[in-house]
């Protein structure tokens, strides 16, 4: 018997939860899975909530604001209970017809994670080029080896998030994340379907947050257990930098017998050790930041009501109250 919990973080889709829901929960029933069904809405300020309190069997979990889409899938994952845990969107642009096919990957091949390819898009040609961009760039400093890391239609087993707290924008980058906690991964085309109710809620912030975020990965998974590395060659650098700033104002001064009529001496200066700190004090509070998530559990969202088929839950006990 395979037990699923499908976690699908909303904001504002009252004209797709309903049907998104009943698509779920038929692929569920015909694969006799035993599952669960997690929606997370993420302030939404529209019908959402009145709607998806009417479905059943749901577990709906309400935020008490907009955290974003990264909280707001941590927060599903966390309280998902059964073996493997696919995630989704709520536009309905993700397939729930494609659920056994990841569920019968990850079995078939013994993987822990498995992720969806929108290889055919069915977003406008703008969206299209710039998510291609974002792929290849990622491909470049990540290489996690997936096409589509954007897509949230994936595969994980439950065990994938005992060490891993998420932030930011870091949905996209979680088989990144496993990868180097030392879980597989593997990928499969899934089909893509035209957003039909709402609007999209990407915009260039979270572009920008998602570049930032791919960084830090960068950086966490080269330099986590070795700063030294990055932060040697940084300061062979500057050293190097240094000598050879030192070295012009020497040819300068016995060329013209003076240095007082040139900033290049403190323009170089001023600039290595300002550009040297805000660099190095930027990734050492992200470590800090990694470190501190990990060792307090603390969360970047706050619950504020947990509703399961009609009946408030426990955040700590995860079960009805009575």
């Amino acid at each position: 018997m395979i037990s699923i919990s499908i976690a699908v973080p909303v904001y504002n889709e009252e004209g797709n939860i309903a049907p998104l829901h009943k698509e779920i929960k038929d692929v569920c029933e015909a694969n006799n899975y035993t599952y669960e069904i997690i929606f997370v809405d993420d302030g939404s300020t529209d019908k959402t909530e009145e709607i998806a309190r009417g479905l059943r069997p749901l577990k709906y979990v309400k935020l008490r604001r907009n955290f974003g889409q990264t909280a707001t899938m941590d927060a599903g994952i966390r309280l998902a209970k059964y073996d493997y845990i696919i995630t989704m969107d709520g536009d309905r642009q993700n397939d729930p017809a494609d659920i056994p096919n990841l569920i019968d990957h990850a079995i078939k091949h013994d993987l822990d994670i498995v992720s969806g390819w929108r290889k055919t898009r069915k977003d406008s040609a703008a969206k299209k080029i710039f998510s291609r961009c974002a792929n290849l760039l990622r491909g470049i400093i990540v290489k996690d080896g997936i096409h589509d890391s954007g897509c949230s239609l994936k595969l994980y087993k439950k065990e994938c998030f005992d060490e891993i707290i998420l932030y930011g924008e870091m949905h996209r980058f979680i088989p990144a994340l496993c990868i180097i906690k030392g879980f597989t991964v593997g990928e499969i085309v899934v089909n893509h379907r035209p957003r039909v109710a709402g609007v999209t809620k990407y915009n260039y912030k979270r572009a920008f947050k998602g570049f930032i975020d791919m960084i830090s990965l960068w950086f966490w998974g080269k330099f986590a257990s070795r700063p030294l590395h990055l932060f040697g060659f940084l300061g062979i650098l500057a050293l190097v930098l240094a000598f050879a700033a030192g070295i012009t104002s020497i040819v300068i001064f016995a060329l013209q017998g003076r240095i007082n009529n040139t900033a290049w001496p403190i323009l170089t200066t001023v600039f290595l050790i300002a550009g040297l700190q805000m660099f190095t004090f930027g990734l050492l509070s992200d470590m800090m930041s990694k470190i501190y998530r990990e060792t307090t559990k603390d969360k970047s969202y706050v619950i504020k009501e947990i509703v399961e088929n009609g009946e408030t839950v426990d955040e700590e006990t995860n079960t009805a109250s009575k």
